[in-house]
């Protein structure tokens, strides 16, 4: 849908960002000043105790120092309530008393479609559950009893029954006057394949209501009650509601139930998430029938940073947990992760629950192992390490895996771990080793210990006074903290003793200059102080003088460049290292030749009279050019 030019301005200026996320946080009273609009809480984005989530209620904006999050009043509705852009348009124009404009033909005709249907399947479920309550659902009624579904879980979860007669919805809702097409539509009735017939979809299941994000039923999922049926579970098809793969059943309920004390389960179906809430356990879901795709995990990474996925012991458990670890493996993020809670051989909560009680299943929910746990395993399980061939395919399958870590600090991190394993089992303390022409044994792969070498103590030096210099900038030119606020908070900090004095700089930057400076003052004199009498800052070319505001923007401009390609190339030279047991010498002389040049022109001043001081412009070089000389990809003979 398009909307007018100027109605969202119009809906972000009439809205109060702090009114809209202040009804997901708790401010900070000692940190916000309301007077000002300047709001300070935790983060409702990621666990925190620390209130480093920031709304600027004046701007219209908020931004978290821990995980980046940023956005708008419209943003911040939409990641929060998991829905559209147009729906948080809806949401906010209707809490800021806005019309919103009439639609295209077109959108107005597909909304207008989708809002029938919802009409037609939230009938539906009123049948289902009617049905289990009359006559016809009886046997219905006993399985459940039988599965300890009291009556409070079926109301609470609207579970209903769908009778073994052909066409019963279908003529339920003929006498409703919904069109056959319409229920076709909603994926309630099917046609047979010559198109002669039609029949309700389901027939002889308890019913499960499938619902979005805003608690609409949007489909169904259906549980067979004759043991002799093919399909023991089956969905509604997809629909213009309904997308299976970014669709989580129990989703909803599960995020109103989340907090700090408890953790969000992903359990394998239906039965499971119920069999938890009735033990207790109010923050379970389940993807819908096939294996967890992308996008859901991306929606459980929405809420909590590390679900645990509570799978059978069996064969087709452990499967189903090595999926979902090589979907995630490429997309893990520092702090998003899984864990693995491992359920008996043949048991699944509800028997847990039922023979050991809700403590058991706590104890197995707190004993959740992280991923790593169960790579190394299956590795373990298809290898045979008695001969030094299988070792090294076994180091390789491990390499392999890491590889596939786009992260560099979780890479790093995985392979330390992997190495330590190995190291234990093996009884050695490398996973290879080669030697270089002097004889001398080195290590062929890039592990934690190559963040405490020479190229990154030395980039970590030059990092940490490219960051005084440009504090010290700002320092002397107030007036362009509000300019350079975007790269302020983009930037990841190196230097922790600065993190509060940035939080408190960005937060006043609509100030007039002479104002920040004083309030600055009021905290942090003793620290602006050293920062502005750093050696390194008092000869940078837009400090040199008074009165050099052109030459300050130009700089600061250059030295953000430069961090971001300092960012870049230390990735490429992890990225070269890592590969030094496989890439070809002309292969990786390449790669860690463009590094070096990457940091030659970062360094070059694009300004006649700038010289960046205090650095060591041959230590990178002279290091990168050591391992090309010295040929250390290759592997020599003792």
């Amino acid at each position: 849908m398009s909307l007018p030019a100027g109605f969202l301005d119009e809906l972000r200026a009439r809205a109060s960002i702090a009114q809209v996320a202040g009804r997901k946080v708790s401010w900070d009273q000692k940190k916000t000043n309301i007077n000002k609009g300047d709001y300070w809480a935790p983060c409702p984005f990621h666990q925190e105790k620390t209130a480093s989530f920031h709304v600027d209620d004046k701007k219209g904006f908020y931004y978290c120092f821990g995980c980046q999050a940023k956005g708008d009043a419209l943003g911040f509705i939409k990641e929060t309530e998991n829905v559209s852009f147009m729906e948080a348009v809806e949401i906010l124009a209707q809490e800021c008393g806005m019309q919103i404009p009439a639609q295209d033909l077109k959108s107005k005709e597909f909304s207008k479609k989708q809002e029938s249907l919802f009409d037609i399947i939230e009938e539906a479920s009123k049948f289902y559950k009617t049905q289990l309550h009359n006559n016809n659902g009886n046997s219905a009624q006993d399985y459940l009893n039988k599965r300890n579904l009291t009556k409070d879980l079926q109301n609470h979860f609207e579970i209903g029954f769908a009778p073994n007669i052909s066409n019963h919805l279908e003529k339920y809702l003929l006498a409703k006057n919904v069109p056959l097409q319409k229920m076709i539509d909603a994926g309630l009735v099917a046609k047979s394949d010559d198109g002669s017939q039609s029949y309700d979809r389901f027939r002889n299941r308890i019913m499960f209501p499938i619902k979005d994000f805003r608690g609409r039923t949007i489909a169904f999922g259906g549980r067979a009650l004759d043991p002799k049926t093919p399909a023991k579970y089956i969905n509604s098809p997809e629909t213009i509601l309904f997308d299976k793969g970014k669709t989580l059943y129990n989703y909803r309920l599960a995020r109103n139930n989340l907090n700090k004390q408890n953790k969000l389960i992903v359990a394998e179906g239906y039965m499971d998430v119920i069999a938890l809430n009735g033990g207790g356990f109010d923050t379970a879901v389940a993807p819908l029938g096939t294996a967890i795709t992308e996008y859901q995990l991306r929606l459980l990474w929405r809420l909590t940073d590390e679900p645990i996925v509570a799978l059978d012991g069996d064969k087709a458990g452990i499967n189903a947990a090595m999926r979902a670890i090589d979907l995630a493996l490429p997309i893990l993020s520092i702090g998003k992760s899984l864990r693995f809670a491992m359920l008996p051989q043949g048991q699944d909560p509800d028997d847990i629950i039922q023979s050991q009680g809700a403590e058991k299943m706590k104890e197995i929910i707190n004993n959740a192992v992280p991923m790593i746990d169960l790579l190394w395993q299956r590795e373990l399980e298809v290898q045979t390490l008695d001969s030094p061939d299988r070792k090294a395919a076994f180091d390789a399958s491990l390499k392999r895996i890491t590889k596939r870590i786009l992260e560099p600090s979780i890479r790093d991190h995985y392979f330390a771990a992997f190495k330590s394993k190995r190291a234990q089992l093996l009884k050695t303390s490398d996973l290879r080793t080669t030697r270089n022409r002097k004889g001398t044994s080195i290590n062929a792969f890039a592990t934690l210990g190559t963040k405490t070498s020479a190229l990154a103590s030395d980039s970590s030096n030059t990092r940490s006074i490219r960051e005084t210099v440009i504090l010290a900038i700002l320092l002397s030119y107030p007036e362009l903290i509000e300019e350079f606020s975007y790269h302020i908070e983009k930037m990841d900090w190196q230097n922790a003793s600065y993190k509060e004095l940035i939080k408190t700089l960005i937060s006043l930057s609509d100030e007039q200059p002479s104002n920040i400076i004083d309030k600055l003052n009021e905290s942090y004199q003793k620290q602006i102080l050293i920062i502005l009498n750093n050696p390194h800052a008092k000869i940078s070319p837009a400090l040199r003088k008074t009165g050099q505001k052109e030459i300050a923007i130009k700089t600061l401009k250059e030295e953000f460049m430069k961090l971001e390609t300092y960012a870049g190339m230390q990735k490429e030279i992890r990225d070269a290292i890592d590969d030094l047991n496989s890439a070809s010498g002309e292969s990786l002389t390449w790669r860690l030749n463009q590094a070096t040049k990457a940091r030659t022109n970062a360094e070059k001043s694009t300004l006649d009279d700038i010289e960046t001081a205090g650095e060591d412009k041959t230590a990178m070089t002279d290091f990168l050019q050591n391992l090309i000389d010295n040929e250390v990809w290759v592997k020599k003979n003792k």
